[in-house]
């Protein structure tokens, strides 16, 4: 193969291991035995002990070459589970040591499931490895390529080990499902086929094939596997999206712009090299589809480091987006979701891989039928629920905004707050508490969306994900599924982390040790009682007493009329604000906050009752602040906290000004997370009255519609007081320093109009 090693090297974070080179399956459409490689047949039975050995110390040394933070090693074949459990303990002990010395490591493990069997799991279990399964639907769909070489189906054999990981001991190990797509089985059928064996994930796989050797299309349809995936998009979809789906999940995230998780959609760059049972490297194991040779890259771990794989000019070109594709691909409207297809897929005889894939009229038919069942059914859905508010920009702008407006928004930020879970987890990988909460959430959907809307989950994934902010801390999560079970009445036991002390358990309450413990610890909540055991002894807790105690701090929860909040001063991750969070209340501090919050709300709803149904609606938490040693007001809103507000004590009336100040900043947060209302390129600054130095024209936007509320609020409590006319300068002249701005984008200028018309009413 024409490779080159005089580029630059660059960063290789999967890496797919051949530890066994045979199959017990004589699968027809299996690309590694039927298709246009043969090199299986020079290749050794399995990796030796030796070759193993030198592909992790290869593997250790490029992450530390590359300060990788996540290694990904995929145990494949063949079949992997060949090994036996005696030889795959050992492997796996070979592979984790050197690995996780230097970064943090993903396993998994693909296979056909035939061998999946108790001793196995218990292997797979004890090293943390996630197990995909091949499964084509249905018996009939399954069997009509997944066979033995006797003929006899795989079914039965396949549905035992997923059984078998749905069983309590071994649910952690279950990552999902692989179905290779034959367009004459029923979609529907495989689809239903699929879902009943739980999976937390689908992956559908074009088959592969080339120009060469293109894809079966049986009868007129000229674009068939997009009507076949269509077909389950659409019945995914009408089912509320029970499943994650790899490739649907795809199609909506390029649609908005982003990655697509996927080789077969999108531009992504591709970051994954095999090693052969031999030690050889090689390019991913579709282009075996493509021609003989066509993987191989003439390098080896025995002899080369994963730096020289890199450097080679067929794995740069892969490297760089949708600027290496095919001139026809770079000009077609759809490039950016579709991204030219899997790599494999594009290759002719003569022209190499410079075409587009072999599946391009079903790509493009599929991304546009895809992008218009999903507009159509969020529209379908929206209108059934009155939910979407047609005038939202205007609502909000107003200052105000009603019950479906802020519910709306609501939503809104649970969606997101489950999109950065998930985005967490794909860049830091599962942990047993997220395998946890995939599976209450099967059972027991509303303890995990309760649980979920906490403001805080939200700025925690944020946390992690952010570039530089050091290693993954992924034990909040135990601390999420534990809320969960309790809140479910579940039996759980997971691992948490102890800090200062405390160990939370997010919209249940906070368990209460000696102060100053810090570290990992086992919690174990069944039948009504809690225990952790940590470094320095267990706390336990009995929910069936809710009365607080020195150990068990329920959550608290301040009635206000016909809603509440809480007050949550036990959740290390509520210390986002710009102050320090106050600690532990006793009973004199709660009661001041009880008495303080119900006076303040009875004060909004008698002197400003239209800003009383934004916090009615979006207003879950309130954090207690250290109080300034000056005695200055304290207030914040974390922009990634929608939902929370954290304040020092003062006031009722003081407080009901802080309430209604700090939500404006969260519902204006939460509609730039959905609007463009600036030019996010433009450095332009805007001088402001309430600070000395010019401000972004975010900085700008959240001031100016928060000082405005402010201004109605002592407008109301005195028209004539200084404090009005202060705050009403105040909005007026930064109302006209954003006009005067060419950074608001249409609907910013709209929304600025709409604010400032509020602010001209006062005076009429």
């Amino acid at each position: 193969m024409p490779v080159s090693a005089g580029g630059v090297p660059h960063p290789l974070s999967q890496f797919v291991l051949k530890v066994h080179g045979r199959c017990d399956l004589s699968c027809d459409h299996c690309y590694v035995y039927e298709h246009a490689d043969q090199s299986w047949r020079t290749k050794p039975r399995a990796m030796s002990r030796d070759v193993l050995r030198a592909a992790v110390r290869r593997i250790a040394e490029h992450a530390v070459a590359h300060a990788l933070p996540l290694v990904r090693v995929i145990v494949h074949g063949g079949e992997p589970l060949l090994l036996g459990p005696q030889r795959m303990d050992d492997y796996l002990t070979e592979i984790r040591g050197p690995v996780e010395a230097v970064t943090r490591l993903e396993l998994t493990l693909q296979t056909n499931g035939v061998r999946l069997r108790p001793e196995m799991c218990d292997v797979l279990l004890r090293h943390g490895v996630r197990v995909g399964v091949s499964l084509d639907g249905d018996r009939a769909a399954n069997d009509l390529h997944r066979r033995f070489a006797n003929g006899s189906g795989s079914f039965d054999h396949v549905r035992a080990a997923l059984a078998l990981l749905r069983s309590r001991p071994y649910r952690e190990l279950y990552a999902g499902l692989l179905c290779t797509i034959d367009v004459r089985n029923d979609p529907e059928r495989v689809y239903e086929a699929l879902l009943a064996e739980q999976p937390p994930r689908i992956d559908f796989l074009l088959p592969h094939a080339t120009w060469d050797d293109p894809p079966l299309r049986p009868g007129d349809d000229p674009t068939p596997y997009a009507t076949w995936l269509s077909t389950i998009h659409r019945r995914w979809l009408a089912d509320g999206r029970p499943v994650r789906v790899r490739l649907f999940e795809g199609l909506r995230s390029t649609a908005e712009g982003g990655p697509s998780g996927s080789e077969q959609l999108g531009a992504d760059t591709v970051d994954v090299v095999v090693i052969e049972t031999d030690g050889r490297y090689e390019q991913a194991d579709s282009l075996k589809t493509a021609y003989d040779g066509a993987p191989a890259t003439g390098l080896s771990v025995l002899t080369h480091p994963v730096d020289d794989v890199s450097r080679l000019d067929a794995v740069a070109v892969r490297q760089t987006g949708v600027r290496g594709l095919s001139a026809i691909c770079r000009e077609c409207p759809v490039v950016r979701q579709c991204g030219g297809g899997l790599y494999a897929h594009r290759y002719r005889s003569g022209h190499g891989f410079d075409n587009p894939s072999v599946y391009c009229a079903d790509l493009r038919a599929l991304i546009d039928r895809s992008n218009e069942e999903t507009t159509m059914h969020a529209t379908t859905q929206s209108e059934a629920s009155g939910a979407v508010p047609t005038d939202l920009v205007a609502r909000i702008a107003s200052g105000f905004g009603d019950e479906r407006t802020i519910g709306w928004l609501v939503e809104q930020q649970r969606s997101i707050t489950r999109a950065l879970l998930y985005a967490t987890i794909d860049q830091h990988g599962a942990t047993p508490a997220w395998r946890t909460l995939t599976d209450l959430e099967a059972d027991h959907p509303d303890s995990i969306r309760a649980v979920l809307a906490h403001p805080y989950v939200r700025s925690w994934a944020v946390d992690q994900l952010r570039p530089g902010s050091g290693p993954a801390t992924l034990s909040y999560l135990g601390s999420l599924a534990a809320a969960a079970a309790v809140r479910a009445g579940t039996p759980v036991e997971v691992d948490v982390e102890i800090a200062d002390g405390v160990v939370t358990l997010p919209t249940v309450g906070t368990l209460h040790g000696p102060p100053g413990v810090n570290g990992p610890a086992r919690l174990t909540a069944e039948q009504g009682k809690l225990w952790v055991a940590g470094p320095e002894g267990t706390i336990t807790a009995d929910l069936a007493h809710p009365a607080a105690d020195a150990a068990w701090q329920p959550a608290r929860w301040v009635p206000l009329d016909d809603w509440g909040v809480r007050l949550e001063d036990g959740d290390p991750a509520r210390d986002c604000h710009r102050w320090t969070p106050a600690g532990r209340l006793d009973a004199a501090a709660e009661r001041a906050w009880r008495s303080a919050l119900t006076e303040a709300w009875r004060w909004i709803r008698a002197e400003v009752p239209g800003y009383a149904p934004a916090l009615r609606t979006g207003l879950q938490v309130v954090v207690p602040l250290r109080p300034d040693p000056s005695g200055a007001q304290r207030a914040s809103t974390a922009r990634d906290a929608f939902g929370s507000l954290a304040a020092a004590l003062t006031g009722p009336e003081d407080l009901a000004v802080l309430l209604v100040h700090e939500f404006q900043h969260a519902k204006l947060g939460a509609l730039l997370d959905l609007c463009d209302l600036y030019d996010a390129r433009s450095e332009a600054t805007v001088m402001v009255g309430w600070r000395p130095d010019p401000r972004p024209v975010e900085a700008a936007l959240q001031g100016v519609y928060a000082h405005a509320a402010v201004a109605d609020v002592w407008r109301v409590r005195d028209g004539n007081d200084q404090s009005y006319a202060k705050y009403l300068r105040w909005t007026t002249d930064a109302i006209a320093a954003l006009r005067g701005t060419d950074a608001l984008t249409p609907l910013g200028a709209e929304f600025v109009d709409t604010m400032a018309a509020t602010v001209e009413g006062w005076e009429s």
